[in-house]
C-alpha cells in the first residue's frame, strides 16, 4: 500500500471507510465544505479500493486505444511491456515507430560464411595431410627397396630375434629423436651426424645420419650390416639396427656416455691426461677388438678408419670401438680387391691409398700411428715437426736412430718406464711400409698383454711367437727416409688429385 498522507487513517481497521485493498492507496480531500481522505486504487489497477480484494490488474494490451502499443505486447502485473517485432528495431509506442532491421540476417549470414569456411579449411588441411601421409609412405617404400631392405630381411631371417630388431622404423627413430632436434646433436663430421636417442623400451643409443652421398656398393653394406649385428664383442660398440626408410640408412648403435679417447687424451694445461696405464689397457682392447673383427666373424672386416675419434670410453674408461661407416667385409678368396679409398690422413695406410689393395694390415698401420699418438700426446693429423715431417715419419726416424724419447709425452715418461720403449717398437713395427711386414693385430694384441703384465705369466703359443721376431727387426734409419718421402708424395697427392 502507498504511504498514507496526513488525515488518513493509520490502520485499516480503524473505520469501515478504511482502503482495504492492498493495491490501493489514501488521499487526503479537503474543500467544498468537507475534510478526510478517499481511496484509490494504484496505477495499473482499477476497482473498487474499500473492499480487500476490489481492485484488480488492468490488461493493458486489451486496450490498444488507451495504451499505444504497435509492437508485441505483454501484460505485467501493474504494467505492461512493449517491443518491436522480431527482425526490426526502434520505438514500438508510436505509429511507425518500428522498422526493419537487417542486422540479423547480416549476423545468420555471417555465422554461416564463417563455418562454411572453416569447413573447407579444415577439409583442404585433412586432404593436404593425408595426401603429405601417403607421399611419405610411397617415398618410405621406395627408399628401403633402394636400399636393398628386402636383402636385409633375408639375410637376417634365419635368426627371428635378430629380424625384429635389425630394421627399424623411420617413425620410431623420429619419436626417440624429438624428430631430429638440433639439440640432439651429439657429434658430427665430414659423414654425416650423429644424435642421442631414447627408444621406446627406455635404451639410450646413437643414431648416425650420413650426408647424401653418390651411393655404391649398397650389396655390401646391407651384407655388412647383417653381419654387424650378430657381433657381440665388449670392446665394439653394438650395432642395434639400421633404418632403410630414408634416402641414405640411419644406423643405431649403443650410446657411450664418456665421450671419445681423442677428448680424453688431448687435454688443455695444467689439467693431467690419460695416466699411462689407462693408454696401455685401451691400446689392448682396442687391439683386441680388431683380432676379432679381423679373425672371429665369417668374414674378416677391416675397419678403415682407425683414430682416437673413433676410439669412445664408457664411464669405466673401458674402450669401444665405433664409427663403422668405412668399413668393409673381405671375403677369405677376395683378399687384396680394389676398394675406393676411404680413411682419415694421418692415420691411412699409403700403400692401400697406392694400390687400392685393402687388407687387415692396413688397419694394423692406423693401430700403429694411434699408438704413437698414446706415447707422444700428438695430433697425428696436424703435426709437423721443424723439419715439416709427419708424426710417423718424425717417429720412426727418430726411433731409428735410438732418440724417440725426445718427442714422447713427459707423462708417459714418467710413468711407464721401460713398457714405453717396447710399446714405440711395436708402434714402429705397426707402420712398416711394407703390409706383409708388419705384423697382425693378434700379435700386435698378445704384445700388449705381455707387456702390461709380467712376461712369464704369458704363455705364447706357435701362431703368436712371430711377434717378437717381427717387431725387433724394425728398420734402419734409411727405411724411415724412406716412409718419410712416401708420406709426403701422399699428402702432395690428397691436395693435388690423381
Amino acid at each position: 500500500m502507498a504511504p498514507t498522507t496526513p488525515g488518513c487513517p493509520m490502520t485499516k481497521d480503524a473505520a469501515t471507510s478504511e482502503c482495504r485493498s492492498s493495491d490501493s492507496f489514501c488521499v487526503n480531500v479537503s474543500g467544498n465544505y468537507r475534510s478526510g481522505y478517499v481511496c484509490r486504487c494504484s496505477q495499473g489497477y482499477e476497482g473498487n479500493p474499500y473492499l480487500a480484494r476490489g481492485c484488480q490488474d488492468i490488461d493493458e494490451c486489451a486496450l490498444p486505444d488507451m495504451f499505444m502499443c504497435i509492437g508485441v505486447c505483454t501484460n505485467t502485473i501493474g504494467s505492461y511491456m512493449c517491443r518491436c517485432p522480431r527482425g526490426s528495431r526502434g520505438i514500438p509506442n508510436i505509429k511507425d515507430g518500428c522498422v526493419k532491421s537487417f542486422l540479423g540476417l547480416g549476423v545468420g549470414i555471417g555465422i554461416g560464411t564463417g563455418a562454411g569456411l572453416l569447413l573447407m579449411v579444415l577439409g583442404a588441411i585433412f586432404v593436404i595431410r593425408k595426401l603429405k601421409h601417403r607421399r611419405a609412405n610411397l617415398l618410405k617404400h621406395r627408399f628401403f627397396s633402394q636400399n636393398r631392405g628386402h636383402l636385409l630381411q633375408q639375410l637376417v631371417s634365419q635368426k627371428a630375434d635378430i629380424a625384429e630388431r635389425m630394421i627399424i622404423p623411420l617413425v620410431e627413430l623420429e619419436k626417440a629423436t624429438n624428430n631430429f632436434d638440433k639439440a640432439r646433436e651429439i657429434g658430427g663430421g665430414g659423414h654425416g651426424l650423429v644424435y642421442k636417442g631414447i627408444m621406446s623400451d627406455l635404451h639410450v643409443v646413437a643414431i648416425k645420419k650420413s650426408k647424401v652421398t653418390i651411393r655404391r656398393e649398397i650389396d655390401e653394406f646391407i651384407n655388412e650390416v647383417a653381419i654387424l649385428s650378430q657381433i657381440n664383442h665388449r670392446n665394439v660398440v653394438k650395432l642395434f639396427g639400421c633404418c632403410l626408410e630414408t634416402e641414405v640408412p640411419l644406423l643405431v648403435y649403443e650410446f657411450i656416455s664418456n665421450g671419445t679417447l681423442y677428448h680424453h687424451l688431448h687435454v688443455e694445461e695444467p689439467k693431467a691426461s690419460l695416466p699411462w696405464v689407462d693408454r696401455l689397457r685401451i691400446a689392448t682392447e682396442t687391439a683386441r677388438a680388431l683380432a676379432y673383427l679381423h679373425l672371429a666373424v665369417a668374414f674378416p672386416i677391416v675397419h678403415r678408419d682407425i683414430k682416437s675419434q673413433n676410439i669412445l670410453l664408457d664411464g669405466a674408461l673401458i674402450a669401444k670401438v665405433s664409427d663403422f661407416g668405412a668399413s668393409r667385409c673381405i671375403p677369405v678368396d677376395q683378399t687384396g680387391d680394389e676398394t675406393a679409398i676411404q680413411g682419415t690422413f694421418g692415420y691411412l695406410d699409403p700403400m692401400y691409398f697406392y694400390s687400392g689393395q685393402l687388407t687387415e694390415k692396413s688397419d694394423v698401420y692406423s693401430f700403429g700411428v694411434l699408438l704413437m699418438e698414446l706415447l707422444t700426446r700428438k695430433n697425428s693429423c696436424s703435426y709437423r715437426s721443424a723439419e715439416e715431417k709427419s708424426l710417423v715419419a718424425c717417429f720412426t726416424a727418430l726411433f731409428a736412430e735410438g732418440e724417440v724419447v725426445s718427442m714422447l709425452d713427459p707423462q708417459v715418461m714418467l710413468e711407464g718406464g721401460k713398457k714405453v720403449e717396447e710399446v714405440a717398437m711395436l708402434a714402429a713395427a705397426c707402420v712398416r711400409m711394407e703390409g706383409a711386414q708388419r705384423p697382425t693385430m693378434r700379435q700386435v694384441e698378445m704384445t700388449l698383454e705381455s707387456i702390461r703384465v709380467p712376461h712369464e705369466s704369458i704363455v705364447m703359443s706357435d701362431m703368436d711367437a712371430p711377434s717378437y721376431a717381427v717387431i725387433k727387426g724394425m728398420g734402419t734409419k734409411e727405411e724411415a727416409s724412406r716412409q718419410y718421402s712416401l708420406e709426403e708424395e701422399y699428402l702432395l697427392s690428397s691436395r693435388y688429385p690423381r
